[in-house]
């Protein structure tokens, strides 16, 4: 004869194991607070630093990709940074391009002129001028002492007359310089307009060179550029003139 058990289990077609579950109920998940009190431990949480780096922010998200697509650019646009690069031909043209850009033959020059003008009218451009070569090579040297962005490792390190800093990168001084003698030339000289033209391609040259040499990444000539164009806005308002300044123009007077 079947047991209770046997007929209990035919009807239901459940074996018994599964009403003995049912009695003691569903199961609650392992919560923190149960843990506890079982006596298991519960990692501490992580510190807010550590939360920021596995939870990145947009911004360095945007900083990151930016950086890299700077220097992938900056390395396929170096095509002149050595004899063997695949423009190497012309980095004779560009080396001299990067000369005419550079600091020295603008001090020179503008202080040559400044000791052989006559007119006191040109004497004021001409000191102005030298006040903003100087105020540019300041600020660059501080921009680039404070980042310390090292130049491209692509650079071959054959530039023309190079102090300490010139081993940063950040941001083109040749660019700061081109953007700011072009804007201060068309302000104050009277041009033709093909000669006017010429002198914002030179400007362009000169900070596309910095790129095809390897001396500089795309976002440090960019940056420079727009330094040097608003450099020449602090020398306006700056304006050197024998009424603020007479003792500067009373050294240059013959």
């Amino acid at each position: 004869m079947p047991s209770p058990r046997s007929s209990r289990e035919r009807r239901t077609g459940r074996p018994e194991f599964v009403s003995l579950l049912n009695q003691r109920g569903p199961t609650a998940p392992d919560s923190p607070n149960r843990r506890r009190e079982s006596g298991g431990s519960v990692p501490p949480p992580l510190p807010e630093e550590d939360c920021m780096r596995l939870n990145p922010s947009f911004v360095g998200i945007a900083l990151s990709s930016l950086l890299a697509v700077d220097l992938w650019a900056s390395k396929r646009l170096g095509v002149c940074a050595g004899e063997a690069s695949a423009w190497g031909s012309a980095r004779p043209l560009l080396k001299v391009v990067e000369v005419s850009g550079h600091g020295i033959p603008w001090l020179l020059g503008t202080f040559y002129g400044l000791c052989q003008s006559d007119s006191s009218a040109a004497r004021e451009v001409l000191l102005n001028l030298l006040f903003a070569l100087l105020l540019d090579l300041v600020l660059v040297a501080v921009v680039k002492g404070i980042v310390r962005r090292p130049r491209p490792t692509h650079n071959k390190m054959d530039m023309f007359v190079t102090v300490s800093v010139d081993k940063y990168s950040f941001p083109s001084g040749h660019a700061t310089r081109a953007a700011l003698v072009c804007r201060f030339v068309l302000h104050h000289l009277v041009l033709a307009v093909p000669l006017r033209v010429l002198v914002v391609l030179w400007a362009l040259v000169v900070g596309v060179s910095r790129v095809m040499l390897g001396r500089h990444n795309v976002t440090d000539v960019l940056f420079g550029l727009l330094l040097g164009y608003g450099l020449y806005s602090v020398v306006e308002y700056c304006w050197l003139s024998p009424l603020n300044a007479p003792a500067l123009f009373a050294l240059w007077t013959h």
